[in-house]
């Protein structure tokens, strides 16, 4: 009896040890836990929020005529510089039958006033040439000659002011029939001139085309728009989620898709005070006037995106944000310098600026410490082959 509890006794401290053999041997067979380092490195942190827009003229001019017709004659194509004055294009004007007639009828008129006016003058010129010859004489009084005269004068003033209206019909007349007349001048309304100096953007109308003149009830057909392209401004929208971060004056980075390896410097001056609903979010439109485009040549209407540095520091000592690590109570944070081989131990530090990747370091380590990679991704296991 005491023989079989012996070798059971004997079997167990067998199978104890041999367990506890296979564990040992099973841990060596894991790869000891190695973090690598990384050291501090010197940056230049920009935190900014972008926008979508395009590059626009600061100010386009568009050319109207001041009188409608049919294009005869287009002067200039989109890309030329233009001065202020030079001739753009001419109408050859189509006039209204109806108002053709009216004026016609307002000619006959007015010669008819005129001939009834001279005649009238004629009648008082005959009678205050006897009533003077009698006033010389003495025969009739000062009293009754000035009323002679004052008819004769109005008379020879109603000849007048016939004339006038006589030249005025003719003038009205000419206008309506051909769009200009002689009393006009180099002003004449058949001739389209730049208003002011700049880059032709665009020409919308051909030979034949008619056009309709500005007024107050049609604002009147485009000729042609100019404008200056040394004054270029971003045009572009934020979303509401970023508007509350921006102000006037932020400088702008502006990169054009078209124009690559190139950006371009602007200030952010306007910034829409209702916001607009695009796509089940409120944008809000914004502009910056680029600083200089002497250089480059930038097209109107060119797609841009505008990163717009809210802060920026330069030549700082800065450390991935990966490495940082957070005091579960306090939540200060604090890295882990390396002091030995696989050792380390904890710094706190005072953070600054960050970008999401890099944050600055104020205080806390220097650029000669090694801090642990903490939260460092492992390989996956490796699993033996299939049959």
């Amino acid at each position: 009896m005491k023989r079989t509890r012996t070798i059971i006794i004997l079997i167990l401290i067998v199978l104890t040890f041999t367990v506890a053999l296979y564990y040992l041997w099973q841990k060596n067979q894991e790869d000891p836990v190695t973090y690598t380092t990384e050291q501090p490195t010197t940056q230049t942190i920009v935190l900014n929020t972008v926008a979508t827009g395009s590059i626009v003229p600061e100010e386009e001019i568009l050319i109207k005529p001041n009188i409608s017709g049919v294009i005869e004659e287009v002067f200039i194509e989109a890309g030329e510089y233009v001065e202020s004055g030079d001739l753009i294009a001419k109408i050859r004007v189509i006039p209204n039958i109806s108002s053709l007639t009216s004026a016609k009828n307002n000619i006959s008129s007015s010669n008819t006033a005129l001939e009834t006016a001279e005649i009238n003058f004629k009648t008082q010129k005959a009678i205050y040439d006897r009533q003077k010859a009698l006033f010389d004489k003495g025969v009739i009084s000062a009293n009754d000659f000035d009323q002679i005269n004052n008819d004769y004068l109005s008379a020879k003033q109603r000849v007048d002011q016939a004339r006038i209206d006589v030249t005025q019909s003719r003038q009205n007349y000419d206008i309506i029939k051909t769009g200009t007349t002689s009393g006009l001048g180099d002003i004449a309304q058949t001739q389209v001139r730049a208003t002011v100096s700049g880059m032709v953007l665009d020409v919308p109308v051909k030979a034949g085309n008619q056009v309709i003149e500005a007024n107050n009830f049609n604002e009147g057909t485009s000729i042609a728009s100019l404008a200056d392209i040394k004054k270029m401004i971003f045009e572009g929208k934020v979303d509401e989620s970023e508007v509350g971060k921006i102000k006037e004056g932020l400088p702008l980075e502006i990169t054009v898709g078209a124009i690559e390896n190139q950006k371009f410097d602007a200030v952010l001056e306007y910034i829409a005070p209702k916001g607009v609903a695009e796509n089940g979010a409120i944008q809000f439109e914004i502009e910056g006037s680029l600083k200089s485009v002497d250089s480059t040549f930038i097209r109107a209407g060119l797609s841009a995106n505008a990163s717009i540095i809210l802060a920026k520091v330069e030549n700082v000592l800065a450390i991935k944000e990966a490495l940082v690590q957070y005091d579960p109570k306090t939540k200060k944070p604090f890295v882990e310098v390396e002091v030995g081989d696989q050792k380390f131990e904890r710094r706190d530090v005072e953070l600054g600026l960050s970008n999401g990747i890099f944050v600055e370091v104020k205080s806390g380590v220097s650029e000669a410490d090694k801090i642990k990679v903490w939260n460092q991704l492992q390989g996956p296991p490796q699993y033996a082959g299939r049959n």
